[in-house]
């Protein structure tokens, strides 16, 4: 069993991250990935894509998902902490929001093209309910979340 869901942020702090890290001269691979029970939408950096425009996708479908869920708890993951994949948090997030309804985990990679020093991988997960936003944090935050069997 593994604790992952354990640092969390401020909205505005992982704006300014986003900001900061999209801004800056450090190159970036980029991906965004968007589960809800409407399906799944994923959003790469590609290659001819400039900074200025993934920000702009990025800054997109995060207002959309303010607008549909605008209770968010922001996790963030780095690797310094030896914290689970990124995959693993979103996947066991959405799993285990089931019961909620209209939750969306929302999972941004920025992961340097040179080195992982400046990586930023961030979790979002958005309720329509601020009472089921309370309720996760109670139940999973900081706790052992056993495997999927």
């Amino acid at each position: 069993m593994a604790i992952l869901f354990k640092t969390t942020i401020s909205e505005n702090s992982a704006f300014e991250m986003i900001e900061r890290s999209l801004s800056g001269a450090y190159q970036y691979d980029g991906y965004l990935n968007v589960v809800s029970d409407a399906g799944e939408t994923a959003l790469s950096w590609s290659p001819a894509m400039h900074a200025e425009e993934f920000k702009a996708e990025v800054s997109q479908i995060l207002r959309q998902t303010w607008d549909a869920a605008r209770f968010w708890v922001i996790y963030e993951r780095r690797e310094d902490r030896g914290d689970a994949e990124g995959t693993e948090i979103r996947n066991a997030a959405f799993r285990l929001t089931r019961g909620y309804s209209g939750v969306i985990v929302v999972t941004l990679s920025l992961l340097g093209k040179r080195d992982s020093v400046n990586d930023l991988e961030l979790v979002f997960v958005c309720f329509e309910q601020d009472f089921h936003r309370r309720n996760f944090r109670v139940r999973y935050e900081g706790k052992p979340i056993p495997n999927r069997d």
